[in-house]
């Protein structure tokens, strides 16, 4: 079920050299936000060496004559996309260039998007100047030393030796080393614009606009902004009096019948600023912006604060984002993979990501403004101690960030810290860190700064785990948790949350009237040892239903959004390939986007619960819609369908009622009536949301576990016989055989067989039998690591930074989920040693289509194969294999060594509620 990482390297690697045969990587202009004409891409193939004798060579003659290698530019070093493994800490690039001559008469400089962490350059060995830092652009003029149109020697040097006090994140999955965003060259007038800043007011229908000049401004000097869409006609600042004394201009412009940035309309108001001198453009640049507004306002109906946008409460629905690639680390292979990033964001219906500790890469942000998707923007972090070098670079770090990002329409929170990564002190030889006041203090002043630098969005000081927040505009926490403990959790936080209240926050600080909301959540880190590789969605499931019924709490924050090498609880793999969570099988056209829908029907109550045959359960309903888009009317449609102890589909229709619409409702519904059948099984009780024309706005469902029941067949002539999956005679297997919770699930893995040994039913008479037949589930049986004979279930390296390769399936509580790498087996099944059919096995698949290994778990902080189930057989029996009075006897084996393996389910385990049964039809 799991890719491998081979499978994963040569994947990523033809698919690279598809998208880059005859073309640079990363062809386009790197800062759609913020572009010049005039500039030309470094991208593509340079010369590099690890050897600071080679590189001082070409240094000082310029031939590059003794830099060895090739690399890919701007893959880091280390990364596959690069073609250069990591075998130092200081590298050195370099490659011919030749500045047009068309630019004669222009400033010209060296710009690189990124680059780790400290680094150098020369032109024709004249050194260009060194930058300290790692995640944001920084420029070298070159100017003085262009020969225009003559072929001209670049080196860099990247010096990016590890230290714990410089800015890191999440780099244990992948360093980014060296240069890891687009490397290019540009020309600019003498004068030109450092940067231009679009403040939006769309309460007085203006856009407030900052532009940042290299110098001052001469005395016939005027700014123009041209709109190129919009309808907007130019617009003239000329720059006069005290503004001649400054090399910032601010001003604002009259937007007429402006028109707003959304999730559902997201509007770009696309630019030209040019600096005019008299009659000539000294500098030009394209630039856009989102007219909108982040803010807080209170829900209507309730007054709980939440996030606006454009003055309206937002429930946030967001997804972690590591933003890593398994070949390129941080960077991307394409511009229409980082489109496609935000594409599944906003297919699985969520309304942001939170990019990682990690400075986004300006194009990806470029298709979050385009597509409409909100972006929570963190500022990397070290894992040090808070030491003034630290805070110097962090500082650093944050100022640039929000200088570069402050026109993307998309960000609308920046995150100062994360779980207080960073900022602990060691105490003591024991090794005891706190988070001490002064520190606290230092985190506040930043906090402020960053507001004081972006009054645009929210900030927060710290993405808050431990409980404790100095001051933030948002009061958000982290939780992981199995599912059957959220209810009590997030139950827990509203209680807690009120203006005063000391819940969350550190010291003397307390709560003001900033929204509270989860920033992580999942399952992933809830269960002992974390995870590994499960089917998330079914305690995502529980959670979301107890997320909707609790409207204080203004939105959550899923981790995450894809795999990582450590964490494998992504809603897609780590190279985006689609994971299979199966709640289509439980109402047709499910799926995980209906978990997400602005208009939701939470029932209350476990997912799944036991109930007695025939009765009659009454479901209570929340409604929870978070919109005032009204769809007109509305009803509830609801349906039982289910499944009996021979596999055996029903499906009755049970009610539709009207809901009705008020925006932004919060509040139990009529509640939904269901007779259950007689017959035990496993029963699923549909909700669907429609609108008068039949749209189907959300699905959900409850489940119902039968257990002591009517049979499914009552025909005196059927006889049925079951058989517990592990009261097996024998069972030999090449690899290994084991039980999940005492037999609930057997398992064997390589090749072998099960054989089991069933008495002749009394009262059965051959001679009056028409048919006989086998019904059982059995999926394929993969030896996992956790399983493996002699495996010590521990995998070295750190799970929370990432360091090393980790094998998911050695985590105890590991069982992969459903995904396009499947394991197939097959089983034979004989009767009395007489072959009865083969069929196929197409994988050992874990997904919400095992609910009954979830209702199995025992809730102790473990996981026992959750979500494992197998495939319906039913097996015509040959009547001349059986001797009445005689024992059955059935093997179901598999001789497929290399994969192979059979799982038998009993009738509390997988996804259908039967033990192997044999059934006996009479004449």
């Amino acid at each position: 079920m799991k890719k491998t990482v081979l499978h994963l390297i040569v994947l990523f690697c033809m698919a690279a050299v598809v998208r880059t045969q005859g073309q640079i990587p990363l062809p386009e202009h790197p800062r759609p936000d913020f572009e010049r004409a005039e500039w030309l891409n470094l991208n593509g193939e340079w010369h590099f060496t690890f050897d600071p004798a080679a590189a001082e060579k070409g240094v000082g003659d310029g031939l590059l004559s003794g830099f060895d290698l090739k690399i890919q530019v701007p893959f880091p070093w280390g990364s596959a996309l690069s073609g250069v493994d990591n075998k130092g800490d200081i590298g050195f690039y370099g490659r011919n260039i030749t500045v047009p001559d068309a630019w004669k008469g222009k400033r010209i400089f060296l710009i690189i998007g990124a680059c780790e962490w400290n680094t150098d350059a020369w032109l024709d060995g004249a050194p260009l100047g060194n930058h300290r830092g790692g995640y944001t652009p920084f420029e070298f003029e070159l100017t003085d030393r262009v020969r225009f149109g003559t072929p001209q020697t670049l080196v860099i040097r990247a010096d990016d030796t590890p230290s714990e006090n410089r800015l890191y994140g999440k780099q244990g999955y992948g360093d980014a080393r060296g240069i890891w965003q687009t490397v290019y060259i540009e020309a600019r007038g003498e004068n030109f614009i450092d940067y231009t800043h679009f403040a939006p007011d769309i309460d007085r229908s203006v856009v407030k606009v900052e532009t940042a000049l290299d110098r001052l401004p001469a005395k016939n000097m005027q700014i123009r902004v041209r709109f190129k869409n919009g309808g907007q006609p130019d617009f003239i600042y000329p720059i006069r009096g005290k503004a001649l004394k400054t090399k910032t201009q601010q001003f604002e412009i009259k937007l007429i019948d402006q028109r707003l940035w959304d999730l559902d309309d997201p509007w770009l108001y696309e630019t030209e600023i040019s600096l005019l001198a008299g009659e000539q453009t000294a500098d030009c640049v394209n630039a856009y912006f989102g007219q909108r507004k982040i803010g807080v306002t209170k829900l209507p109906g309730e007054g709980y604060p939440y996030v606006a946008l454009n003055n309206k409460p937002v429930y946030l629905q967001l997804t972690l984002d590591q933003s890593y690639h398994p070949e390129g680390f941080y960077t991307f292979p394409s511009d229409q993979f980082m489109r496609d990033e935000i594409l599944l964001s906003k297919r699985l219906g969520l309304n942001g990501n939170r990019i990682h500790i990690k400075a986004e890469i300006p194009r990806k942000l470029y298709w979050a403004d385009k597509l409409g998707l909100l972006i929570m923007a963190d500022i990397p972090n070290w894992w040090g101690e808070p030491c003034d070098e630290a805070k110097k670079d962090w500082e650093y770090c944050m100022r640039q960030q929000v200088k570069r990002d402050f026109n993307h329409p998309s960000v609308f929170a920046w995150v100062d810290f994360n779980e207080t990564w960073g900022l602990f002190t060691k105490t003591d030889d024991k090794g005891t860190r706190l988070y001490l006041p002064e520190t606290q203090e230092w985190v506040r002043r930043m906090y402020l700064e960053n507001k004081k630098l972006d009054p645009t969005r929210l900030v927060e000081d710290n993405s808050a785990c431990n409980h404790d927040h100095v001051q933030t505009d948002l009061n958000t926490w982290h939780c992981y948790l199995p599912g059957y403990l959220w209810k009590g959790a997030i139950e827990s936080a509203v209680k807690n949350t009120y203006v005063g209240s000391a819940w969350n926050f550190i010291g003397e600080n307390r709560q003001d009237n900033a929204p509270m909301l989860n920033s992580e959540c999942g399952n992933v880190w809830g269960y002992n040892g974390s995870t590994g590789d499960v089917d998330y969605t079914w305690d995502y499931h529980i959670m979301m239903n107890e997320f909707r019924a609790n409207p204080l709490c203004a939105g959550w924050l899923y981790t995450e959004h894809h795999d990582v090498i450590n964490e494998w609880n992504g809603y897609v793999r780590y190279d985006r390939s689609p994971k299979y969570d199966g709640l289509e099988a439980f109402v047709p056209g499910m799926t995980l986007a209906d978990l997400h829908t602005l208009y939701y029907i939470a029932p209350q109550g476990d997912l799944c619960r036991e109930a007695r045959a025939g009765s009659t359960l009454e479901i209570p309903l929340f409604a929870s819609f978070m919109t005032d888009r009204d769809p007109g009317a509305l009803r509830l449609e609801t349906s039982l369908a289910g499944w009996d102890a021979l596999g055996n589909e029903s499906l009755t229709k049970a009610a539709s009622y009207p809901v009705t619409f008020k925006p932004y409702l919060h509040e139990f519904i009529a509640p939904a009536k269901v007779t259950l059948p007689e017959q035990k099984g496993l029963y699923v009780f549909r909700y669907e949301l429609k609108t008068a024309d039949g749209t189907t706005l959300g699905r959900n469902f409850s489940l119902f576990r039968v257990k002591e029941g009517k049979n499914p067949v009552t025909d005196r002539k059927t006889e049925l016989v079951t058989i517990d999956p592990a009261q097996f005679g024998d069972a030999r297997w090449t690899r290994k055989q084991w039980n999940v919770l005492d037999g609930l699930k057997v398992n064997g893995a390589g090749s072998g067989y099960f054989e089991y040994t069933v008495p002749w039913p009394k009262g059965v008479s051959l001679d009056e039998t028409e048919s006989v037949t086998l019904i059982f589930e059995a999926s394929a049986k993969k030896l996992y690591g956790k399983d493996a004979e002699g495996g010590d279930n521990e995998d070295d390296g750190d799970y929370m930074r990432g360091k090393g390769l980790l094998d998911p399936s050695k985590n105890p509580n590991s069982y992969p989920m459903t995904d396009q790498q499947v394991f197939p087996s097959f089983v034979k099944i004989s009767i009395n040693g007489k072959a009865s059919g083969a069929f196929p096995l197409a994988d050992d698949p874990a997904d919400h289509r095992g609910a009954l290994s979830w209702f199995a778990q025992p809730q102790d902080g473990r996981l026992h194969e959750a979500g494992s189930y197998g495939y319906l057989i039913k097996v015509p029996v040959n009547l001349k294999a059986l001797t009445e009075g005689q024992d059955i006897l059935i093997r179901l084996e598999t001789l497929d060594g290399v994969n192979g393996g059979i799982a038998v389910y009993g009738k509390d385990f997988g996804r259908y509620p039967l033990d192997p049964t044999l059934v006996f039809t009479g004449k």
